[in-house]
């Protein structure tokens, strides 16, 4: 199954495997994308991955989380981003840009020396302590997430994917353990997802309803079980009524993933060494696909083809999403599909993410 066609939104994909979004370290100071950007999303389309879902793009100045990260904040990236897409689109892979704010996890500077949230709940990871939002900037984050949509829709993007994963601010909302509002942002699973779907409902109202939207969504905050955060944070029902929440909303395809940065190595686990260590969010993305009607997408160390066979067969995902896989090879698909391999090569060492800009800096015979 894993090397047939499936439509996605309404998107035409050649297979089933998705780059997941990771952030490159290869934009301007400012979030402008380069042309080594253009380099790294044309090689994957060039060996035949479906789905190219980009790296972190920030909507507002202040929503940044690392140093050159892409951003889509302002109409002069536009152009830019055209050239990107214009070179993917030689090849049969489709690109979906992925939107963001930082929320807790944004970088402080000196004209945003305060991170915002929903709630104030200090990062227990960097021990930054944000402000809350007002009704007035939810309103205006809404608009700027859907001004980021219209403009990756005039750069050339098949769609965008709104990350509501790992920590960041939209996921921030949807967490119980970082919103701890009281008014019709917080509270209930619906209200703590309405940021998310009245982004969705103005991006549909932006680009004529017609647009793919995307998204990346946690099924847990990733602490140990039992602890106290645990308790407060994001549990897997909820998860599952928010999938339901966004595939009401108009949203074509979930991915599912885990994890914020204080519960430590859950989003990006390192030393996948076997079959059995693979997929590591796969009993989460079941019970979701099992609830929702649209495309799930499963994120998580899954490194050799009987174990994409296995998730595709049985009912955990509909496509499946690597990401450190492809910055070792990005021609696995096209090995994978010869015969050539059975599985990545990839490690999972995490020596990838390289501020220089992501390459693989595990050393082996690469022959």
């Amino acid at each position: 199954m894993i090397f047939d066609p499936i439509t996605v939104c309404n998107m035409e994909l050649q297979n089933r495997f998705v780059r997941s979004a990771t952030h490159e370290f290869m934009a301007e100071e400012d979030g402008t994308p380069t042309s080594r950007l253009g380099d790294f999303y044309e090689e994957l389309a060039k060996n035949e991955v479906g789905l190219i879902i980009t790296g972190y793009s920030y909507v507002l100045p202040g929503g940044q989380s690392d140093a050159n990260q892409q951003g889509i904040y302002d109409d002069r990236f536009i152009e830019p981003y055209k050239g990107i897409t214009d070179r993917v689109h030689e090849y049969r892979s489709k690109i979906v840009l992925q939107i963001v704010h930082g929320g807790r996890q944004a970088d402080a500077s000196q004209e945003h020396p305060v991170p915002m949230a929903p709630s104030v709940v200090k990062n227990g990871h960097s021990a930054a302590i944000p402000r809350e939002m007002t009704e007035e900037e939810i309103l205006k984050m809404i608009e700027a997430f859907t001004q980021a949509a219209v403009r990756a829709k005039k750069a050339g993007f098949d769609g965008v994917q709104l990350h509501c994963a790992h920590g960041f601010l939209l996921s921030n909302f949807i967490s119980p353990y970082t919103n701890r509002r009281t008014d019709r942002w917080g509270g209930s699973v619906e209200n703590r997802a309405r940021i998310v779907t009245e982004i969705v409902r103005r991006i549909k109202e932006e680009t004529d309803g017609n647009f793919p939207i995307l998204v990346k969504m946690n099924a847990t905050d990733g602490f140990q079980p039992g602890t106290a955060k645990a308790e407060l944070g994001l549990n897997i029902s909820q998860a599952v009524e928010t999938a339901k929440l966004l595939e009401k909303a108009g949203v074509c395809a979930v991915e599912v993933s885990g994890g914020i940065s204080e519960a430590g190595g859950v989003t990006i686990k390192t030393a996948i060494s076997s079959p059995a260590k693979e997929a590591y969010f796969k009993d989460y993305s079941k019970k979701i696909k099992s609830a929702v009607n649209i495309p799930v997408i499963l994120v998580g160390g899954i490194r050799s083809l009987p174990v994409m066979e296995e998730l595709l067969e049985n009912g955990f995902a509909d496509l499946i999403s690597m990401s450190r896989a492809f910055i070792c090879e990005s021609d696995l698909v096209l090995k994978l599909k010869s015969g050539e391999a059975k599985k990545a090569k990839c490690v999972s060492c995490n020596l990838c993410f390289d501020p220089r800009g992501i390459k693989c800096n595990f050393e082996f015979d690469r022959s």
